[in-house]
């Protein structure tokens, strides 16, 4: 491995000293060879915890999007190449697909979320952070997809660099858990008390984003929020 390792950055190193863009084939060679198995590629898992069984996806290239997805539905229900599916439906003429990475290693928008949970009579609503989590009502959401800067690893090795991440909370035999694809297994969060004060900390940072997972019809009436709330 190491031969071939030093073979194929020798070639990408070739290319950029000469100022040469390096083929797209290339680069996917060194992203799916090296990186991807870098990446914990391990398989969706049922943890066991005190109370019960939790599904938990772990990271993949930059698949978490998908790993949120699926983190949130509690079963392996989206696939990459679902995913990429949809990214063409969504921009069907554009060479250069907007809504995933040029490299095909997943990177997937909001859009392709906000698809995905359609294809299963489900809605994404936007949190407008203007609003405090204690106007929740969280009796009326399934399940939670944050957008929140990470840190970006390799394998065993974190780079002092920051991007955006997407991941699931929701509840699961009683309790909140945060389903966050990095993480090694599921972390509880405990009661709506505990989870409020979770929302509240991940949605600190400027660049966070939240979306609620609900039905279509919770959606439509708005009963997302409080019933206070909503007659604001």
């Amino acid at each position: 491995m190491y031969n071939r390792f030093t073979c194929t950055l020798g070639t990408f190193y070739y290319f950029v000293c000469r100022g040469i863009r390096a083929p797209k084939e290339l680069l996917l060679t060194l992203i799916h060879r090296f990186i991807w198995p870098l990446q914990c590629g391990q398989r969706p898992i049922r943890v066991i915890m005190s109370d019960g069984e939790v599904f938990h996806e772990k990271q993949r290239l930059e698949l978490c999007a998908i790993h949120a997805l699926n983190n949130v539905l509690q079963e392996q229900v989206f696939t990459k190449e679902m995913a990429d599916d949809i990214c063409k439906r969504l921009a069907p003429q554009c060479v250069v697909n907007p809504h995933r990475s040029m490299l095909g290693t997943g990177n997937y928008d909001v859009n392709v979320i906000m698809a995905a949970l359609q294809s299963r009579e489900l809605a994404a609503v936007w949190w407008d952070k203007r609003r405090t989590v204690q106007s929740l009502c969280v009796d009326k959401v399934q399940g939670f997809i944050l957008n929140v800067p990470s840190r970006v690893s390799l394998g065993i090795v974190s780079l002092p660099v920051k991007r955006r991440h997407w991941l699931a909370v929701r509840q699961v035999n009683g309790h909140y858990y945060n389903l966050d694809s990095k993480l090694k297994s599921p972390v509880c969060i405990g009661n709506e008390a505990d989870l409020r004060t979770f929302l509240s900390e991940q949605l600190s940072p400027d660049v966070a984003e939240m979306l609620l997972v609900v039905r279509r019809d919770v959606e439509e009436y708005g009963t997302w929020l409080n019933s206070d709330d909503l007659r604001k």
